[in-house]
């Protein structure tokens, strides 16, 4: 969420010769309004990255301070929202965490074949980015060649992903990566699932089928109504405070299904009642009690 990999300026002008200086007293609403909108702590050290990443919503709507931006902010919903964004980050790339996928594909994926046979089975990619994720995911299912995949046409399978940031979602919709990012894809993966589309590559129109993309906001009401059978939530947590960890945490643990796989990122823990319904099976893997998962 915040970039912690933003190159920081000079703290008296770090958004550039002349831009506006973000003071105590604005920088300790901004703080609030990301901590009970999106649930992101931001400490003091954040400043200088804070003015950075908003010098540019100043100069976009021709204000010389942030005080008058803060007051536009406080009056107009579309801005906040917009704000909120603008503090957020996306970094991510395919295979990312590659334990994860090993994972996935060893152990998980063999009893999401077996449900397939009997129910829908529903992956959820939470805080998804650009879609590397949640694609990574849709080739892992669909498997290394084009021969393999004939269990998901023969079943109900979907992937949902969603994040706070609309432009990245409409990216996770298109799935056209550059060149570069698609580097860490393996080679059979490649091949199979990710077609030329001018200088850049498009996933293949199986992965695209299995994918729904939505902005979503973890911490306001969810609209999904089924229990999930996996959960990836990676790297996202480690902006929130404990409180929102376990609160996200234990809403997570109670919409998978008994026996479902929940994967945070490597940095992350299960803290919280979710603890006490939920086994460790691997690096920053669990599998929720009650079923026939793990």
């Amino acid at each position: 969420m915040i970039d912690e990999q933003l190159t920081a300026r000079s703290s008296s002008d770090p958004g550039g010769s002349g831009s506006p200086i973000l003071g105590r007293a604005e920088f300790a609403t901004i703080a609030k309004i990301m901590q009970s909108d999106a649930r992101i702590h931001l400490s003091d050290a954040k400043t200088t990255l804070v003015q950075s990443r908003l010098s540019r919503r100043l100069r976009d709507h021709g204000l010389a301070s942030f005080r008058d931006y803060m007051t536009l902010v406080e009056s107009n919903a579309v801005e906040r929202a917009a704000m909120v964004v603008a503090l957020t980050t996306n970094h991510t790339h395919f295979f990312r965490e590659n334990h994860h996928f090993e994972h996935l594909r060893k152990t998980t994926l063999p009893w999401l074949k077996d449900r397939a046979r009997r129910q829908p089975v529903r992956i959820w990619s939470a805080g998804c980015s650009s879609g590397e994720e949640v694609y990574t995911i849709a080739m892992c299912l669909l498997g290394q060649d084009r021969s393999s995949a004939g269990w998901l046409r023969d079943g109900d399978v979907r992937l949902l992903a969603t994040d706070l940031a609309p432009h990245v979602v409409e990216s996770t919709r298109r799935g056209i990566y550059s060149a570069e990012t698609i580097e860490p894809v393996p080679a059979a993966y490649r091949t199979s699932w990710l077609r030329p589309n001018g200088a850049n590559f498009v996933m293949a129109d199986e992965a695209r089928a299995l994918v729904t993309a939505r902005v979503l906001n973890l911490f306001e009401k969810w609209p999904m109504r089924c229990q999930y059978d996996v959960i990836f939530c990676r790297n996202v947590m480690i902006y929130f405070d404990d409180a929102a960890k376990a609160e996200l945490e234990a809403r997570f643990v109670d919409l998978l299904a008994p026996g479902g796989y929940l994967y945070i990122g490597h940095s992350e823990r299960l803290i919280g009642g979710a603890t006490s319904q939920m086994v460790g099976c691997g690096q920053t893997i669990y599998v929720k009690s009650g079923g026939s998962g793990g």
